[in-house]
């Protein structure tokens, strides 16, 4: 590969021996952690009732604890992007994936909510380390043409992740009798997968590009990243895409016990179709049209995201507006739109390997996972976890709970389409500028 001829990036690169270096291989440790760590993200949003009973909460409390992971998430991913693209990225794997997962199992010994939000936050410590390092290695793995097909298969992980967790935790919580066990399971594959990933020998730096990137460290890395147009764009629509998914995995599961009168268990599972299920189609259906939409220019594929998410936004909207004896319309065209609403990863994350140079791309992801978390994955949960503690207040006439379940059904109508439309905004937004600024990147790079 080109890369071989670099010997700056070369000497960050697993040195020859025994190991997994097949791009199918090292694809698949990096899918296995990332459904580990959705699993694991996962777990806290499932137990809300049980949370909220223990430890006497309220949803606002229960947004604060989701916002509150994302913040550290978001502001720990940039100095460990930035370390991805200066150091080996299999030992920043590694080591993040051994860290959350202890974590995670320390959070079912907490003893009240201050003490879960800090081990909560400490999980997201653990977590930022894995995107920008994975999504780096994945771009040195497969050439352009390929990158949102194997991007797909990476993000198969996240929905795989929600469904395995959606549809274990409830059942794990309601045989043992208590929320903690689940936390304490839940650890120990991650460990089993960080050993694994010890034997990942990573390819070097710019090996899937036509030509090899200028040896040596870039100066003035985020200014250079920050000038891109079409990372702007991007993350717009990331903001709206996390208000609306962070919103969604928060507070499904109270919906469906609340508002449709569902078991913990059977609220879980259905929450594991309509937000879990539905990305195995949507990723991989958006794999291919994303691929098959850039063969005659990058601006292809973002097209094919923006106008899927301009399609989600009305049936989520549909979906929310029907009644509590409607809970089989609801799973089918709130699935309908989540399913396109998977298109956005496939859309997003090649467009980001199109218009930024192979030894910016973790910087790049970290400042964008970043800007998207705190301002989209933050501030979804709260605001949706505020306005239903509102309209529940404000409601006349109904008994507590039936309040509690008007009130988040109401909040949710708001939300979760708002942020799809914006999320749809910025994709448009991007597929402008996403050719203009990857003719650019080629050009400074020799390509």
């Amino acid at each position: 590969m080109a890369a071989k001829d670099n010997p700056t990036d070369a000497s960050l690169a697993s040195p020859p021996g025994r190991g997994v270096s097949s791009p199918g291989g090292i694809l698949s440790l990096l899918f296995a952690a990332n459904l580990l760590n959705f699993y694991d993200r996962t777990i806290p949003a499932i137990v809300v009732e049980p949370l909220k009973a223990e430890f006497l909460l309220t949803d606002t409390h229960i947004g604060v604890l989701s916002g509150a992971f994302t913040v550290v998430y978001a502001l720990f991913g940039i100095p460990l992007g930035r370390l991805a693209d200066r150091s080996s990225r299999r030992t920043i794997l590694v080591t993040g994936l051994l860290f959350w997962s202890l974590l995670t199992a320390a959070t079912g010994l907490v003893g009240g909510f201050i003490s879960l939000l800090v081990v909560r936050m400490l999980v997201g410590v653990g977590e930022a380390s894995f995107a920008p390092a994975a999504n780096s290695v994945l771009a040195d793995l497969y050439p352009a043409q390929r990158r949102a097909r194997a991007t797909a298969l990476l993000q198969l992980g996240l929905p795989l992740g929600l469904v395995l967790s959606f549809f274990t935790v409830g059942p794990i919580t309601e045989l043992s009798g208590t929320w903690r066990t689940a936390f304490f399971i839940a650890a120990v594959p991650g460990l089993f997968v960080a050993a694994l990933m010890l034997f990942i020998r990573e390819p070097a730096r710019g090996a899937a590009e036509p030509v090899a990137p200028p040896p040596g460290v870039v100066a003035q890395a985020f200014r250079k990243v920050l000038r891109i147009r079409t990372l702007w764009w991007l993350t717009l629509a990331g903001v709206g895409a996390q208000i609306a998914a962070y919103a969604v995995a928060t507070f499904s599961v109270p919906l469906f016990q609340r508002y449709f009168g569902t078991s913990l268990a059977t609220g879980g599972m259905l929450t594991g179709v309509v937000i879990g299920l539905t990305g195995l189609a949507g990723l991989v259906i958006g794999g291919r049209l994303a691929d098959r939409a850039s063969r005659r220019s990058p601006a292809g594929r973002v097209y094919t995201g923006a106008i899927a998410l301009l399609l989600a936004a009305p049936l989520t909207f549909a979906a929310l507006s029907l009644g509590p004896d409607s809970v089989g319309w609801f799973v089918l065209l709130f699935s309908a739109g989540w399913l396109l609403q998977y298109m956005y990863y496939t859309s997003v994350y090649p467009a980001l390997a199109d218009v930024v140079e192979p030894r910016l791309r973790a910087t790049a992801i970290s400042v964008f996972f970043a800007a998207f978390y705190l301002l989209g994955g933050f501030t979804g949960p709260v605001i949706a976890g505020a306005l239903s503690d509102r309209f529940a207040a404000a409601a006349v006439g109904l008994s507590p709970a039936r309040a509690a379940a008007e009130g988040l059904s109401q909040s949710l109508m708001i939300v979760i389409p708002l942020g799809l439309l914006l999320t749809s905004i910025g994709l448009f937004g991007a597929a402008r500028k996403v050719t203009a600024d990857s003719a650019r990147m080629r050009a400074e790079t020799g390509g």
